[in-house]
């Protein structure tokens, strides 16, 4: 359940295992399981969907969303995996829809979405982190799908997802080795967007990126979203198509006439978000 102050709680009212704090324009969601480096138990994954099922409800005036895991060991060092080691074959399938419907709601979220990672970032908690518009990480980092381990394979949209990010030879390394990346070499092969010394840093470039998000129409930037992310793994003709029909919506927005105005004009827009 979610309390007064925004934060899904655990069962019977215990701390929460996910917080959300609203800053001004900038969102802070942090999974709060320190003791078990944020690992996504089937709770911890009821209360992702339902924070941001909250925040696409009721974005107010906000710009972006910071995703960050608690304690400083850890962004999320996978899967809860004793709560997966009973599990039948169609319970693990579950499992894998729970975890898949959790980082589609954040793709549809029409916000951007930073995954600011300090620390582990293995499993579902690498597959959590891509399906966040783009990553931010410390020096302390590390990255990678070790499911192979364990005699699994990702199931939270790694097959999906990592390919995109770092082409399908790569993917299909780190898939079958279960190798771990350190930031140096995620920056490198486009995994990671920018790095920080430390998690201050870290957060603080992160609420920068926020902060010129939101100079910009909020209207256009979520059907930039959109279209992003539904164009992704397509063939270009209907990628093209589903351009085509975003930039038609934006037509249809007052902050795109106001825009337009404000440039004609040589003034600053006034951006509504409708």
């Amino acid at each position: 359940m979610t309390s007064d102050d925004g934060t899904a709680t655990g069962e019977g009212g215990t701390a929460p295992v996910v917080r959300l704090e609203r800053d001004g324009r900038t969102a802070v969601v942090t999974i709060d399981r320190p003791k078990a480096l944020n690992a996504l138990s089937p709770e911890v994954l009821d209360a992702l969907a339902e924070v941001i099922a909250e925040l696409t409800a009721d974005p107010g005036e906000l710009a972006g969303v910071l995703l960050v895991g608690a304690g400083g060991r850890a962004f999320v060092a996978g899967a809860d995996i004793s709560a997966m080691a009973g599990l039948t074959p169609d319970e693990g399938a579950q499992t894998a829809e729970h975890g898949h419907a959790v980082a589609a709601a954040i793709e549809a979220l029409p916000l951007p979405v930073i995954a600011c990672v300090d620390g582990y970032a293995l499993g579902g908690g690498l597959e959590l982190a891509l399906a966040c518009d783009f990553i931010y990480a410390t020096e302390a980092s590390r990255f990678g799908q070790p499911e192979v381990h364990l005699g699994l394979i990702p199931g939270f949209g790694g097959t999906v997802r990592l390919p995109r990010a770092v082409g399908p030879a790569l993917a299909k390394e780190l898939i079958y080795t279960g190798r771990q990346l350190d930031v140096d070499e995620a920056v490198r092969v486009g995994l990671v967007t920018r790095r920080f010394d430390d998690r201050e840093a870290l957060l603080a470039g992160a609420r920068e990126t926020v902060q010129l998000i939101g100079r910009n129409a909020s209207t256009a930037v979520g059907l930039a979203k959109r279209v992003l992310v539904g164009a992704a793994g397509t063939p270009t003709a209907t990628a093209t198509l589903l351009e085509i029909e975003g930039f038609r919506d934006a037509f249809r927005t007052e902050d795109m006439r106001e825009g337009v105005a404000a440039f004609l004009e040589k003034r600053e827009p006034d951006f509504t978000g409708r």
